[in-house]
């Protein structure tokens, strides 16, 4: 069963349609990572996920149910994490754990789901309003996590955090997974996304663009990828030797150093295995892939990351714990 399955879902606002005819499936245990430059719908899609806004058109499943006629059924097997949760500055972060049981009518221990997202004891004592971003966001997992959910939806879960507290919740959701958890959570950072995603989908102008594993992008996209051997002859000696295995192409020496151009992923074992059958003795390689970033902008042109005008996604929201029951 797909944790998550969409059919042609729309939602206009007037004449923008922010989310255009989306075709969608998450698997089930697997963390998939929903992109797309600001504005593309992606909160959207998780309100109407979450029966927090309905559809203009087509239909939504989550666990099986469906997403706006059972989200009775849904929300007690659902966590969310999301953009813009608040906290109560004067309540300690015990008791913000406690709360979350209370409104879940859940049995979850409040010191183990402490320990599960890294607080400790004296921090969930004190008030909340004390804690940095990153205690936050661990304390608002935490909350996600009660009732030990079958699906997590983190919307933009590392906005705002250090590299170390992106680091963390890397960790949080690897483990996540691990326990068979499903992850689906939209983010703007990529290297984040590319650490712990199993599958991509890519939203853009409403539209979904793109489906695959990264590496699948990479495969379908092109771009490819360079390949750097460093070898103890004279790499002049063995350019047509390179030049002569598919899948390589612009091909330069310098030295001992060989620095190719890859354009089929199973040209790089081919390629080690031609210069070993010309005598060659390789040292060492570097291969630098395309970046996941150089995908993301081929599949939207988007600009917005390097201070391109952002437009606005009208089904954003900021759900504070009133509003996530």
């Amino acid at each position: 069963m797909a944790a998550i399955e969409t059919h042609g879902l729309t939602k206009a606002y007037g004449e923008l349609t922010a989310v255009d005819d989306l075709d969608l499936t998450v698997d089930d245990g697997e963390v998939f990572g929903f992109l797309g430059p600001n504005g593309a719908g992606k909160s959207t899609t998780i309100n109407m996920l979450l029966d927090f806004t309905r559809p203009t058109a087509g239909s939504a499943t989550v666990l099986g149910y469906d997403a706006q006629e059972e989200a009775d059924a849904i929300s007690p097997r659902v966590g969310v994490l999301p953009e813009g949760f608040d906290i109560y500055p004067r309540l300690s972060g015990r008791r913000h754990l406690e709360f979350a049981i209370e409104t879940k009518a859940a049995t979850d221990d409040p010191d183990a789901l402490l320990e599960r997202v890294g607080l400790s004891a004296a921090d969930a004592a004190r008030p909340a309003g004390d804690y940095s971003k990153g205690m936050r966001q661990r304390l608002a997992t935490g909350m996600a996590l009660v009732g030990d959910p079958d699906l997590l939806i983190m919307d933009e879960p590392s906005s705002g955090l250090d590299p170390h507290g992106i680091r963390e919740m890397q960790d949080l959701v690897h483990r996540e997974a691990k326990r068979g958890t499903t992850v689906f959570f939209s983010s703007h950072i990529l290297e984040h996304v590319e650490a712990v995603c199993d599958r991509i989908g890519v939203l853009n102008e409403g539209s979904l663009v793109a489906v695959d594993t990264i590496e699948g992008l990479r495969e379908s996209i092109g771009g490819g990828a360079t390949m750097e051997l460093t070898l103890d002859a004279t790499a002049d000696d063995l350019l047509e030797t390179a030049r002569d295995v598919v899948g390589v192409t612009d091909v330069v020496a310098s030295g001992h150093t060989l620095e190719c151009s890859i354009t089929d992923p199973a040209a790089k074992a081919s390629l080690v295995v031609a210069l070993d059958g010309a005598g060659a003795t390789i040292r060492d390689v570097r291969i630098d892939d395309v970046s996941l970033e150089s995908l993301f902008t081929t599949l939207t042109n988007d600009d917005s990351e390097s201070g391109g005008q952002a437009t606005t996604d009208p089904g954003a929201t900021a759900v504070t714990p009133e509003g996530n029951r």
